[in-house]
């Protein structure tokens, strides 16, 4: 057995941790691109928190709020020339995943030139960037425990992710209490990419032990706890389980990559600004029902960390957790029409060849278009 295993991020975890975030940030410079969504943060008072924590170290912020759900490179870019423009020395990231995609995006692009679709699609490459500083305000994407910064191109419906380490953040604070003012719909929608970030890890044909291990502790904890959540119990350890997992399922990706249902998945959100936990909601049953047979061992423990036997009952199991969540859906009722279907498919094959070489099952262009026409029905 031979893997290699490198995540070098500092993750500072608990409950009030944010209230650190001063003496976190002070070693990388004095001047932060706070990069934030259009409303959350400021309703609950943690934007205005977070910028008084900084001023108590002496560091000076340029907040920039127009990230908005499944952000685009053209949001990036003009965050990173606001970064260049009041020359700051740092980025820090308030939000969600698409918050935190975009912070990453804006710190490698306020250190280098050209499209960030070259450097997205390798024509390009660079390891460098300003300093990252994450604050996870979802339970979702893991955004904060990896290198990974996805990313819509507007010209061409292109999303696809930017991998660097020079992105990895240098903290991560990932603070429960940030979390609690959720929507449930949110809620449901981030923890169910968390739980597909484990599940696909631990499927991927590039796994190892370490990912393998902490993608079973992921799945255990979203499935005992984020029904529990949505359904209103506001239990603290709770929150901090499904945190622990969020995170945890960024990390797992970093190693072993997703597979195809986020690699299908991409397309779809790409071009009709799907929320990207609902596309995975629709695409995930279909997918995993027609793939059981290429790990069957591994989709028992799927199945056992939601309640359930073995391989034989995984299914059923997901679409129970989706049920439980408020999350069944259909590609159709999110608004991807029969017509989409030929563009995701050769989209899917054009940006999601990691996650499609890294599945279980080998599927052809015919098998993933028979995959997106069940999932618009099904």
């Amino acid at each position: 057995m031979e893997f290699h295993y490198y995540l070098p991020v500092n993750l500072v975890f608990g409950r009030g941790s944010v209230g650190k975030i001063g003496a976190v940030v002070s070693k990388y410079g004095k001047k932060a691109l706070l990069v934030t969504g259009q409303s959350s943060t400021k309703k609950s008072g943690l934007l205005d928190r977070v910028i008084k924590y900084l001023e108590k170290e002496g560091i000076d912020s340029t907040v920039f709020n127009k990230v908005r759900q499944n952000p685009l490179t053209t949001t990036a870019e003009d965050a990173a020339r606001l970064a260049k423009a009041q020359r700051c020395d740092m980025v820090i990231g308030l939000g969600g995943g698409s918050i935190m995609d975009c912070a990453k995006a804006a710190a490698f692009l306020a250190v280098n030139d050209g499209d960030i679709s070259d450097y997205i699609f390798n024509r390009l490459e660079s390891d460098t960037a300003l300093p990252v500083i994450l604050v996870p305000t979802t339970c979702g994407t893991g955004s904060e425990g990896n290198g990974f910064a996805v990313l819509t191109n507007p010209e061409n419906g292109d999303k696809k992710s930017l991998r660097c380490n020079a992105i990895i953040a240098k903290a991560s604070i990932i603070d429960s209490e940030c979390m609690m003012t959720m929507p449930k719909g949110i809620l449901a929608s981030v923890g169910f990419d968390a739980f597909c970030h484990c599940m696909e890890a631990y499927i991927s044909k590039i796994g190892q032990p370490f990912t393998d291990m902490m993608s079973i502790y992921g799945m255990e904890q979203l499935g005992r706890c984020l029904p529990l959540l949505y359904e209103g119990e506001n239990d603290p350890e709770a929150w901090d389980a499904v945190s622990l997992a969020s995170t945890i399922g960024g990390m797992v990706i970093n190693t072993a990559g997703v597979t195809l249902p986020h690699g299908m998945e991409h397309p779809a959100s790409g071009l009709r600004d799907i929320v990207h936990g609902r596309g995975l909601a629709a695409i995930t049953p279909v997918v995993m029902e027609e793939s059981i047979h290429g790990c069957p061992e591994k989709f028992a423990k799927i199945s056992q960390c939601l309640g359930g036997k073995d391989e034989n009952d995984c299914t059923e199991r997901i679409r129970e957790f989706l049920d439980k969540l408020q999350l069944t859906t259909t590609l159709g009722e999110l608004g991807i029409r029969p017509e989409d279907v030929d563009w995701m498919t050769e989209n899917c094959m054009k940006v999601s060849a990691a996650g499609i070489s890294c599945h279980p099952v080998t599927f052809s262009r015919l098998g993933i278009k028979d995959l997106y026409m069940k999932a618009l029905y099904d």
